[in-house]
């Protein structure tokens, strides 16, 4: 008995003695560098203000206390700076991103030929927020629910290929026979709500209310707009509940339907997602888990997000890399008709 308990004691001071040299070694690594956060979207837009917030907090977490200095890429709705953080970038876990959740999803439903990755490769840091989407019009639009949207059209304003702003009523269109006309072309979710505020077009579908709510959330209370939508996990958003604003699953009756639209709007559970190129050493990916989850638990951080109105319900990176890798398993003629959806 002695015998068994003094080998486990030499088999956990064996273990622990790897452990702290393992966060020597990444300590060492990290001490004095630069890390370089690639954010994929337009200054002032939702991914922005949050990215901007972990730039803020993360480096005190990391070991050795690395300088984040970030970098803004916008183009194609984040597949510029996913396509650049895939092949572009030193593997060595100086390098992490931003991008939106429609790049990590576009190789397994959108065009292969502009995502040039596959996004179960990239390693998860984790993801700050899981999203509710939100539709709205101007006042003097006459749609007050999704049923009114497969009886009338409704001008929304999108931004690039891969936002939600984009995807998410060109979807409801293929595959529910909405009737949003999509105007494209914008930068970001920012420009798209400036147009509604010019009249340039008459409501926006599939942004996230976290990006709507710090700079924009008074329109709703001004009755500068109206909310007729939400998309969201069942039960739906608590907020958005108890506003009275329908979940868009109770407006659809085809099982079928409902899975392909899963397919697509699933990708909101890790709704500001954060990244490393593949081929990170373990040891590295690890330690930026490590920061990410305790910058979400980060007193300092938690108390900026607050004054921000950013809404934190943060996802690891284990729970996320999972996530991704349940959606690439999801069968192939639910991909099928997703991909012919987003066509």
């Amino acid at each position: 008995m002695r015998c068994f308990v003094l080998m486990t004691s030499i088999l956990a001071l064996t273990v622990t003695g790897h452990a702290n040299a393992q966060q020597s070694d990444v300590a060492s690594f990290y001490a004095g560098k630069n890390v370089e956060f690639v954010i994929g979207s337009a200054a002032g837009g939702g991914y922005a203000v949050y990215a901007a917030l972990l730039a803020r907090h993360i480096g005190k977490h990391i070991p050795g206390k690395p300088q984040v200095v970030s970098r803004m890429m916008d183009g194609a709705g984040s597949l510029t700076a996913a396509n650049y953080l895939f092949s572009r970038v030193p593997k060595d876990g100086t390098v992490f991103g931003a991008v939106f959740t429609g790049a990590i999803v576009e190789p397994l439903i959108g065009d292969a030929a502009k995502a040039r990755y596959d996004a179960r490769d990239f390693g998860y840091i984790g993801s700050a927020n899981r999203e509710t989407a939100v539709c709205f019009t101007r006042p003097e639009v006459d749609i007050k629910s999704w049923r009114d949207m497969y009886q009338k059209s409704l001008i929304v304003g999108g931004a690039g290929w891969a936002s939600s702003i984009r995807q998410f009523p060109a979807v409801l269109n293929k595959i529910l026979g909405t009737r949003f006309e999509i105007i494209t072309g914008y930068p970001g979710s920012k420009e798209a709500l400036q147009a509604v505020e010019r009249g340039e077009v008459q409501g926006t579908c599939g942004i996230q209310w976290s990006s709507f709510a710090p700079a924009f959330g008074n329109w709703v209370t001004e009755g500068k707009v109206r909310l007729f939508g939400q998309i969201s996990a069942p039960p739906g958003d608590p907020l958005m509940n108890k506003m009275g604003v329908e979940n868009i699953w109770s407006a659809i009756d085809d099982e079928n339907k409902r899975q392909i639209l899963r397919l697509i709007f699933d990708q909101a559970e890790f709704g500001r997602p954060y990244l490393m190129p593949p081929g990170v050493p373990a040891d590295r990916l690890a330690a930026m888990r490590a920061a990410f989850d305790a910058t979400m638990k980060d007193p300092e951080f938690l108390a900026e997000a607050e004054r921000m109105q950013l809404p934190i319900n943060p996802m690891s990176g284990a729970d996320m890399q999972s996530e991704v890798a349940r959606l690439y398993q999801i069968p192939e003629q639910y991909k099928e008709e997703a991909r012919k959806a987003l066509e």
